[in-house]
């Protein structure tokens, strides 16, 4: 039986109405690919708290609340990902120190299938681009 990965993004959208998107490290698993940031979500946290922990140490980034946006489960050759993504406000200035990505960039919802995202993103990103449709 494959393993199951619980794992949390965060879709972090700016005054400009631009969504943040971090490249994966390339030495890392899906390395230079697109992804939400995030992360594993900890033995004892719930995902929101597993959320403000890994966007903090991965971005400097301080989020208040958060409301379930989606949630897509993938499988791999090796194991499955439980990827629960959350709209999050932002607490703090927009001063982000990547500490993990080897690029952040804030993109336009139109623009986000430009990227070469990570499989178990693509779902959402698809969802938000057509938000973007819908809402002009």
């Amino acid at each position: 039986m494959k393993n199951k990965i619980k794992v949390v993004g965060a879709i972090l959208e700016n005054y400009n109405g631009e969504i943040l998107c971090t490249l994966r490290n390339k030495d890392s698993i899906f390395g230079n690919l697109w992804e939400f940031p995030g992360g594993k979500i900890e033995n004892n946290e719930t995902p929101q708290q597993s959320l403000k922990r890994e966007i903090l140490e991965e971005l400097n980034i301080k989020i208040g609340s958060s409301i379930s946006y989606m949630k897509v489960e993938k499988e791999y050759d090796d194991f499955i990902i439980e990827l629960e993504c959350f709209k999050c406000e932002i607490l703090n200035d927009l001063d982000i120190i990547s500490m993990v990505h080897d690029k952040v960039i804030w993109l336009k919802r139109e623009n986000l299938l430009s990227l070469n995202w990570i499989p178990t993103d693509i779902s959402i990103v698809e969802k938000l681009s057509e938000e973007n449709v819908y809402n002009k």
